[in-house]
């Protein structure tokens, strides 16, 4: 029988939200087992959660350079390490664990700035090491799906795309209540210099290069923040050019009443169009030019292999956002497979963001920091 691939966890502990998500989502197809934490910097609280998790005492860690350096000694040490701590230190804990020739599975954005999410990239190649970034929505059928009709032509060339995130959970200064989420979402020194455009916006650019797979040129920004007192960002407007000439725009927002968690994208192109909705994620709306418009259904007759290659339902019962999660660590785990058993494993399989998604998700910011403060500058994208 195959062994499942031993995974470990750095974060996540009692408290903490995406933590949770990440363990569902890896436990979800069964190709994993998670054996080993430092699930928080208070050790008591680690202790806890790894007991409430079945771990072995000897394997709940007070550190996480405890973690790695026990853990790489062990032949039954773990093979792939998953980050869902606060920003400001993924690439720290990234970098430990990458040294050790462990594999990584981590939240998003990468780093607090593109010169230390380099830094990183350097390490990873050096060790070979697999990396993905959980930006989730790549991992929905429909979504995949959407990408499967570009990539075939079917849209023609590309002209416009928008994008838009807008939520509302941060329109009170809810950083202030003792809202941890908030908490570490609005400091500088734990965000990065991004708040809602790192926090979301990363999101909505992601989806539309994961989609189009088109390259930006130059972007102008107007970022601001609209709620009295606050450190970071919670609403940005962001004008984008792509190589080639389509057109795009984002909008990302944390103070949009009445908006819970609105991702959508819009792509059109010479002969089509598609529309796709986080909040409705089973259907893809796609138009041929002067045809009716289409309702793709995830899970039907009308959803391509990409799509249903990821789907794990029937149509008509949702499907969604802890799916995202578990089709990317699927994914991972079959490059991991692979490895383990030195097998012949094909690149051009890997379907989730990488360490290069995360480098170009730092620039990203940094060029809307940097446009926003010049009045909204158009900046060329070098990534």
């Amino acid at each position: 029988m195959q062994r499942k691939i031993r995974i470990g966890m750095v974060g996540g502990g009692e408290g903490a939200f995406i933590g949770g998500v990440h363990r569902i989502a890896l436990r979800l197809d069964g190709h994993y087992e998670l054996v080993a934490g430092c699930f928080s910097s208070d050790f008591n609280n680690s202790k806890e959660t790894g007991r409430k998790l079945g771990l072995s005492k000897e394997r709940i860690y007070e550190t996480y350079q405890e973690m790695a350096e026990k853990e790489s000694d062990r032949s039954d040490g773990i093979d792939v390490v998953s980050i869902v701590t606060p920003n400001h230190l993924h690439v720290p804990v990234a970098k430990i664990f990458a040294e050790k020739g462990i594999h990584i599975i981590c939240d998003k954005p990468l780093a607090l700035s593109s010169e230390e999410a380099n830094s990183l990239k350097d390490i990873i190649e050096n060790k070979k090491i697999i990396f993905a970034l959980t930006h989730n929505y790549t991992g929905y059928p429909m979504v995949r799906h959407g990408r499967s009709l570009i990539k075939k032509g079917d849209l023609g060339k590309i002209r416009v795309i928008q994008a838009e995130y807008p939520q509302d959970w941060l329109t009170t200064k809810a950083e202030d209540t003792g809202l941890k989420q908030a908490e570490w979402r609005t400091d500088p020194k734990r965000s990065g210099g991004g708040g809602c455009i790192g926090d979301i916006g990363t999101h909505a650019f992601n989806l539309i290069r994961f989609i189009t797979e088109l390259e930006l040129d130059e972007l102008s920004a107007d970022i601001h923040t609209f709620v009295k007192g606050r450190k970071l960002d919670d609403n940005a407007q962001i004008m984008l050019r792509f190589k080639g000439g389509a057109k795009g725009a984002i909008w990302s927002s944390q103070v949009a009443v009445g908006n819970e968690n609105n991702l959508k994208i819009r792509v059109y192109g010479e002969n089509g169009g598609l529309e796709w909705k986080q909040e409705d994620p089973n259907y893809l709306y796609y138009t041929k030019f002067g045809k009716p418009t289409e309702k793709i259904t995830r899970g039907s007759g009308s959803a391509n292999k990409e799509a249903n290659d990821v789907t794990r339902v029937p149509p008509g019962h949702p499907e969604g956002y802890l799916e995202g999660f578990a089709n990317i660590y699927t994914d991972v785990s079959k490059k991991l497979n692979a490895q383990i058993k030195n097998e012949h494993y094909d690149e051009l399989d890997d379907c989730y963001p990488t360490i290069y998604d995360g480098v170009e998700g730092m620039k990203f910011i940094e060029t809307v920091l940097d446009s926003s403060k010049n009045n909204s500058k158009w900046i060329k994208f070098n990534k």
